[in-house]
C-alpha cells in the first residue's frame, strides 16, 4: 500500500458517479449468496495501513509498495480474490504476518485504475470475514493459510432487532445531514440498503472511527452486539456534531461582527489615509517602535506594554482612543532616566555666575560647594534652596545663571496664585481633559531628568477646596520621599532626586511650616548705591541698548548720574525700577535720534531731569532734628528695606496716649511698652512724674495710607517719647531699629541689611542696632558700610545716652512747666 492509503466516502460516491456497475447495493439475495460463497484456504494477504474493509463494501485504496502492486495485478488476472488485513502500527512499510490483524476481510478486485499522478488505485468489495491461521510466504508478497468466520445470525423478525436497525439508519441520516462535507448521495444510499448486515458495515466503515474500533466492529461476531456498539459511536459522533455546530454558529455570528467591524475600520483607515491622518495599526506601530529605544527600568517597561495592549483592545472611533493614545505618547516623551552631564570645573562656574550677577556672595558660594561635594561624590541628592529677598534682586534670574553654572537645562514654574492641588500631582485619567501636573509637564518640556527647576513664588500658594497645593509640594521638595513622587495621570512613580529644585519668594511668612523646614533658607537682600551703579554699568544698560536697537557709543551714564536715579527716582531693595528709568532714558535717546534733534550722548544731571521728570524722592526729608520728639526708624518691606518717622506731641490733657498712621497692633503694643517703660523709669531721665498725667500724647507715623506693622520700632517709639518728654534733640543722620521689653531690654529684629540699605540711601550716618544683630553686619562687605557708625547696645538706657543730646529744644511758656 501506499504511505496515505486512506479513503473518504466522496472518493467511494465518485466511482459510483463515474461507473455504477462496480457498486451494486446489496440486497438480502446478494448478501446470501456472498456469504455461502467459498474462499480459497490460500489467500495473497493485502496489508492496508489506515482503514478497515467490511463485507459487502466497496472502497477504492491507492496501492504504492512494489508487493503491494505486483499482488493486485496478479490477482486481477487470475480469480480477482485476494485478502485484506489491517496493519496493526501505519508506520511500518513491510508488516510481517505478526504485525498484521488476524481478523480481515476477503475481497474481490473490480477494478485498477492508473491515475494521473502514476498512482495506482484499486477498486475492492468485501465478501466474507477470515482469520488468518499459518503463514505461508513472504514473496514476492504475503500469503497466508485462512479460514472463513461466520458471525451470529439475528433473529430479523425480532421488534428489538427492526428498533436498533431502524435508530442506526436514522442516526446515520442525521450525521450526514450535520456534516455538510458528505455528499447527499451517501443519504440515499443508505435509504436503498435492505440488508441489516450491509447496513452495518456500510457505516461502520464509513464512519470516522479510529482503526482499531473499525476493527472492534469487524472482529465483532454477535451481530446484534456489532450493531449496538455502532449506535453508541453513532450517538456519540452526532451529539460531537451538535455541539461543533452550536459552536461554529456562534463563532459565526461573532466572525460576522468582526467581519462587520474589520470592514467598518478598513473604511475608517482610508478615510484618515486620504484625510493625511495616520490609521491606528500604524499608530500603535510608531509607539511600539519609540518605545523600543527608552531606557526604561523592567516596570516601567511592563507598566507601558500593558496600557499599549489596551489601546489596541479600544474601537479607534471611542473617544477613550485619543485619550489613551496622548497618555502612551506622554510616557513615551518623559524623560525617564535621562540626565545631562553636570559640569563639574569650579573655576568656569564662578566666572559665569559672577558675569550674570553682581554681589550675591552667599548664594554664589553655596552652589560652588555643591558642585565640589558632587564632583567627590557623584551621586548627591540635589539641595532645594529657597531664595528669599525682595522683588527685583534677581531670584528667578539667578536660576538660569546656576543651570548655565552647571551645564544643565532650565525650567521654571510659576506658583502664584495656584490653589488647586492637581496643579502639582495632575488629574486622574478617568477626569474628562485630565492632564499631568504641572512638575512632570515642565519635566518633560525641559527632556532631562536632572534640569534646574524655578519654583517662582512660592509663598504666593494659595489653597480652597480644591486642595492644599503646598502640601501637596510637601513629597516634591523632600529629599527623602521625592525619589518615588507620584503624579496621578502619570500612575507610575518618577524619580525627582537629581532635580535642583530652587524656590523664590519674598517673604516667608506665607509658607507652610512643613515645607519650609524642607528647605535650604538663603536671603538674597537688596543691593548697595555702589553695586547698583556697578549692574546698570555691566548689566541693565548694555540690555536696554541692546532691546532699543542702540549702539553703546549711543549713550553713556556716569557714576554721578546713576546716582542721582538710584536717590531721586528709584527707592527699592532691587534694580527692577532702575531698569526701567534707564530704559527711559535709552527711549529719550533713541527719539532724539530719530528725531534727528542734536544731543549729547554723556547724559547729564539736567538731562536725566528732562527725560524723568521732577526727581520723586527727597533726600533731605529726612534731616529735620530740630524738633524734639520727632526719631527716624528703620523699617522692612516688601521691596526691601525703607526708614520712618516717629513724630510725637504734647497737648494739655489728662495723660492719653494716642496712635495715628495706620499702625497694626504689634506697632501699639510697641508704643504702649515704651509709655510704661518711661513712666517707670522716669526720674533715671529726670521727668517729673506729674506730666504724665497733665498732657495727652501723641504718637504717628507718616503716610497713613500705607499699613505698618512689626516689632522693629520699639526703640524708635521710645526714643521719640523720651526725646518729646524731656524737650531733649536727636542726633542728627541716626536712625535706629529693635524691639524692646518691659524691663528694658533691647531685642534683635530681622532685615537688617535691607534696612542698612535704606539707611545709606536716606544719607544716615550712625546706626543703632541690637547687639545680637552685630553677626547680620559682619555679613555685609566692608567696603558697602565704611561711612556707616554702628552702636550696638542691650539695654534702652544705651538707646537714650546715644540717640538724645543733652542740647534742649527751645519751648511755648507753657511746656516749661514740663521739665
Amino acid at each position: 500500500m501506499n504511505k496515505n492509503d486512506t479513503f473518504d466516502i466522496k472518493q467511494v460516491f465518485s466511482v459510483i458517479n463515474e461507473d455504477t456497475e462496480f457498486f451494486p447495493l446489496l440486497s438480502s439475495q446478494d448478501e446470501e449468496e456472498m456469504t455461502k460463497a467459498d474462499i480459497p484456504e490460500v489467500l495473497p494477504i493485502l496489508p492496508l495501513r489506515n482503514t478497515v474493509l467490511f463485507p459487502g463494501v466497496v472502497i477504492p485504496i491507492t496501492v504504492g509498495r512494489d508487493k503491494s502492486i505486483k499482488l493486485v495485478k496478479e490477482a486481477y488476472k487470475g480469480d480477482r480474490t485476494i485478502g485484506v488485513v489491517s496493519q496493526k502500527d501505519m508506520n511500518i512499510e513491510e508488516p510481517t504476518l505478526d504485525q498484521l490483524h488476524k481478523i480481515g476481510t476477503a475481497a474481490s478486485i473490480i477494478k485498477i485504475l492508473q491515475m494521473p499522478d502514476g498512482n495506482t488505485t484499486v477498486i475492492i468489495q468485501g465478501k466474507q470475514r477470515f482469520k488468518i491461521t499459518e503463514m505461508v510466504t513472504a514473496d514476492p508478497y504475503l500469503k497466508a493459510k485462512v479460514e472463513r468466520v461466520i458471525e451470529d445470525k439475528p433473529k430479523v423478525s425480532s421488534r428489538e432487532f427492526k428498533a436498533l436497525i431502524s435508530s442506526v439508519k436514522e442516526l446515520a441520516l442525521q450525521i450526514i445531514q450535520l456534516s455538510p462535507n458528505l455528499p447527499s448521495e451517501a443519504g440515499l444510499a443508505i435509504k436503498n440498503i435492505e440488508s441489516p448486515t450491509f447496513l452495518v458495515n456500510f457505516i461502520s466503515s464509513n464512519m470516522a472511527l479510529e482503526i482499531q474500533q473499525k476493527q472492534e466492529l469487524l472482529e465483532t461476531k454477535d451481530f446484534v452486539k456489532r450493531a449496538k456498539i455502532l449506535l453508541e459511536h453513532l450517538t456519540t459522533e452526532i451529539q460531537m456534531l451538535e455541539l461543533k455546530n452550536q459552536i461554529q454558529n456562534k463563532v459565526r455570528v461573532d466572525l460576522d461582527k468582526q467581519q462587520r467591524d474589520y470592514f467598518l475600520n478598513q473604511q475608517l483607515k482610508t478615510i484618515q489615509e486620504e484625510l493625511g491622518g495616520n490609521t491606528p495599526d500604524l499608530e500603535m506601530h510608531e509607539l511600539e517602535n519609540r518605545a523600543k529605544a527608552k531606557k526604561w527600568s523592567v516596570e516601567v517597561r511592563k507598566h507601558f506594554n500593558k496600557e499599549l495592549e489596551k489601546l489596541g483592545r479600544i474601537n479607534p472611533a471611542a473617544a477613550d482612543y485619543s485619550v489613551q493614545i496622548n497618555y502612551l505618547e506622554l510616557m513615551l516623551d518623559l524623560p525617564w532616566g535621562e540626565y545631562t552631564k553636570d559640569n563639574f570645573d569650579l573655576g568656569r562656574a564662578i566666572k559665569v555666575l559672577d558675569k550674570d550677577h553682581y554681589g550675591l556672595e552667599k548664594v554664589k558660594q553655596r552652589i560652588i560647594e555643591y558642585l565640589a561635594v558632587l564632583k567627590l561624590k557623584n551621586d548627591m541628592k540635589a539641595p532645594i534652596l529657597c531664595l528669599v529677598g525682595p522683588p527685583g534682586v534677581g531670584k528667578t534670574s539667578l536660576g538660569k545663571s546656576i543651570a548655565k553654572a552647571l551645564g544643565r537645562k532650565y525650567t521654571r514654574m510659576a506658583l502664584g496664585g495656584i490653589r488647586d492641588e492637581a496643579e502639582i500631582r495632575g488629574h486622574r485619567k478617568t477626569y474628562i481633559g485630565a492632564m499631568p501636573g504641572r512638575i512632570i509637564q515642565s519635566l518633560n518640556k525641559a527632556g532631562t531628568s536632572n534640569p534646574v527647576f524655578v519654583l517662582d513664588e512660592i509663598d504666593k500658594l494659595g489653597a480652597d477646596f480644591k486642595g492644599d497645593p503646598s502640601s501637596a509640594l510637601l513629597e516634591v521638595l523632600d529629599p527623602e520621599q521625592n525619589t518615588n513622587f507620584y503624579d496621578h495621570y502619570v500612575e507610575m512613580e518618577y524619580d525627582l532626586s537629581k532635580v535642583m529644585f530652587i524656590a523664590t519668594a519674598n517673604s516667608l511668612n506665607g509658607i507652610q511650616p512643613a515645607l519650609l523646614d524642607r528647605m535650604e533658607i538663603i536671603e538674597v537682600n537688596g543691593y548697595t548705591i555702589e553695586e547698583k551703579i556697578e549692574i546698570a554699568k555691566k548689566h541693565l544698560l548694555p540690555k536696554q541698548l541692546q532691546q532699543h536697537g542702540l549702539a553703546k557709543k549711543d549713550v553713556s551714564l556716569n557714576n554721578k548720574v546713576i546716582e542721582k536715579i538710584i536717590d531721586e527716582y528709584t527707592r527699592e531693595s532691587g534694580v527692577r525700577g532702575l531698569e526701567k528709568k534707564i530704559g527711559s532714558i535709552v527711549r529719550g535717546v533713541a527719539t532724539r535720534i530719530v528725531m534727528e534733534k542734536e544731543y549729547n550722548p554723556k547724559i547729564s544731571s539736567q538731562m536725566t531731569e528732562e527725560i524723568l521728570g521732577a526727581p520723586l524722592f527727597e533726600k533731605d526729608l529726612y534731616e529735620d532734628n530740630e524738633i524734639a520728639g520727632v526719631v527716624t526708624g528703620l523699617a522692612w518691606t516688601a521691596v526691601g528695606g525703607d526708614i520712618l518717622f516717629i513724630e510725637s506731641s504734647l497737648s494739655p490733657g489728662k495723660g492719653k496716649l494716642s496712635l495715628t498712621g495706620n499702625l497694626g497692633d504689634v506697632m501699639k503694643e510697641s508704643a504702649s511698652i515704651a509709655m510704661a517703660y518711661l513712666r517707670s523709669h522716669a526720674e533715671e531721665f529726670d521727668i517729673d512724674y506729674n506730666v504724665f498725667d497733665k498732657w495727652d500724647v501723641n504718637v504717628h507715623v507718616p503716610a497713613g495710607a500705607t499699613p505698618k506693622d512689626g516689632p522693629s520700632a520699639g526703640v524708635t517709639m521710645l526714643t521719640a517719647l523720651t526725646s518729646l518728654f524731656t524737650q531733649r534733640k536727636v542726633k542728627e543722620k541716626l536712625a535706629m531699629t529693635g524691639e524692646i521689653t518691659l524691663r528694658g531690654r533691647v531685642l534683635p529684629v530681622g532685615g537688617i541689611q535691607e534696612k542698612i540699605l535704606a539707611a545709606k540711601r536716606a544719607n544716615i550716618k550712625e546706626i543703632i542696632l541690637c547687639r545680637a544683630n552685630e553677626k547680620d553686619v559682619l555679613e555685609i562687605k566692608e567696603d558697602y558700610v565704611k561711612d556707616l557708625k554702628f552702636h550696638y547696645v542691650t539695654k534702652m538706657s544705651e538707646v537714650i545716652g546715644i540717640a538724645l543730646l543733652n542740647q534742649k529744644v527751645k519751648h511755648p511758656k507753657d511746656l516749661n512747666r514740663v521739665n
